[in-house]
């Protein structure tokens, strides 16, 4: 793989010792740290692998490092293994891109949905009943807040069979992060007969 290069100074706990100590930074997938035989030799803890258990009782341990009693038990592997995982996976959550944020305000809403993997957004439905009078509009209700990443904004605009065969059209249909109410849709109807809207439009 090549030589380790990056290197940190941090500060490292163990039980009741404490030290300033400088790591080689590497990718391992099962240990938190690796301590090796120059660290071994530095601070010249008694072993006992048979309790796991280290005590230090070396000058420079009770000079410097110590806070409190000298000894510190191992952790079982497998709970620190755990304890790895858990911190790489926030670790991967932090870096993730930002996400929108979608709640419901009324159990009967319908969360919005993708077609397919290929869309560009996702379908929206309305909420409620109700009549658009011809050449008029109407606010429609959706039921759910939809809150976008900060510095972004979501669009509502109405799927090309609306516009073509009923010949309606969004009057109003941007939102962004500063407005977390819900979601409401100006439809206009541009015909001249009367539009019926159905729950889940």
């Amino acid at each position: 793989m090549g030589p380790i290069t990056p290197t940190a100074k941090v500060r490292m706990d163990m039980g009741s010792h404490r030290e300033l100590a400088t790591f080689q930074v590497a990718k391992l997938p099962n240990h938190e740290v690796i301590l090796g035989m120059p660290w071994l030799k530095q601070h010249s803890p008694q072993i006992n692998l048979g309790q796991g258990k280290l005590t230090f009782k070396s000058e420079l341990c009770t000079t410097l490092c110590l806070k409190e009693s000298p000894r510190v038990h191992a952790i079982p592997e497998d709970e620190a293994r755990e304890e790895n995982l858990k911190v790489e996976f926030e670790a991967i959550q932090n870096k993730r891109e930002p996400v929108t944020q979608v709640r419901t305000l009324d159990p009967q809403a319908k969360i919005p949905t993708r077609e397919s993997a290929r869309a560009a957004g996702n379908d929206m439905y309305l909420n409620e009943v109700g009549i658009i009078l011809a050449r008029g509009q109407q606010v429609g209700t959706t039921g759910i807040s939809i809150i976008p990443p900060i510095g972004t904004y979501g669009r509502i605009v109405l799927r090309r069979v609306m516009v073509v065969k009923h010949q309606s059209s969004v009057n109003a249909g941007v939102s962004d992060s500063e407005y977390t109410g819900e979601i409401k849709v100006v439809l206009a109807n541009m015909s001249g007969q009367d539009y019926q809207i159905k729950k889940g439009d």
